[in-house]
């Protein structure tokens, strides 16, 4: 017991634990906002694979002291104004596609660029107004809109869901937030692929398993307070 106290205390034993636990079909996103990266090395080689990045500025400095292969998600608030091919050129995916302006700005970047972005379509399952996100009774128009574009594809849906004072709490935004990918996936819009649902941090992961999300981001549970 002793033993498993100590691993639990560093960051390769508490990804370990992590990775043995979570279902092997859903992906682990290391939430790395104020980690260092010291940390973050450890935990991608300990088996991480799928890093998500806040702030672009503190990706941009992770990634020019990280050379371990990973895949690089930006998780964060996206203002269309600050989208230039030096913030794309960081992430492999964008999961926080909220508006059809911010998806045709990326879109538009990545023409310049010749790539391709993946995104997820964020939703304000919570219906914070203060929170990123589309309202969910929007996020088939706004999928629709992304799917005319030609250098950015619609891969599938995150939330957040509100803050709450237990994990239950977090249940029907993230059952509506399911429904919603199911409902997307029925429809087989051209340009839409259902293939990720991103739910759940550190305090509400295993709900979020349990509601269908195939991935879930985790910070504090894997490098602690910060």
């Amino acid at each position: 017991m002793n033993g498993d106290n100590t691993q639990l205390t560093t960051v390769s034993g508490r990804v370990q634990r992590i990775l043995r636990d979570v279902p092997s079909h859903v992906t682990v996103v290391a939430a790395a906002k104020g980690a260092r990266p010291e940390d973050l090395i450890e935990a991608l080689e300990a088996g991480i694979r799928v890093v998500g990045q806040n702030h672009v500025s503190e990706a941009r400095a992770m990634r020019s002291e990280i050379s371990l292969p990973a895949e690089w998600h930006f998780i964060g608030r996206l203002r269309p104004h600050t989208v230039r091919a030096s913030t794309l050129g960081l992430f492999d995916v964008v999961q926080s596609v909220d508006s059809l302006e911010l998806a045709e700005r990326i879109d538009a970047v990545c023409a310049r660029m010749n790539k391709h972005m993946p995104v997820l379509v964020e939703v304000n399952s919570g219906r914070e107004p203060q929170k990123g996100g589309v309202l969910p009774e929007h996020v088939e128009a706004l999928a629709r809109g992304i799917a005319r574009l030609q250098h950015i594809r619609v891969t599938g849906l995150m939330t957040m869901g509100p803050a709450t004072a237990t994990p239950d709490g977090y249940r029907p935004c993230f059952a509506e937030t399911r429904q919603l990918f199911e409902h997307l996936r029925a429809l087989g819009i051209p340009g839409v692929a259902m293939e990720h649902l991103s739910m759940g941090m550190s305090d509400s992961f295993e709900v979020a398993i349990q509601e269908g999300a195939t991935m879930v981001r985790l910070g504090t549970i894997l490098f602690g307070r910060r």
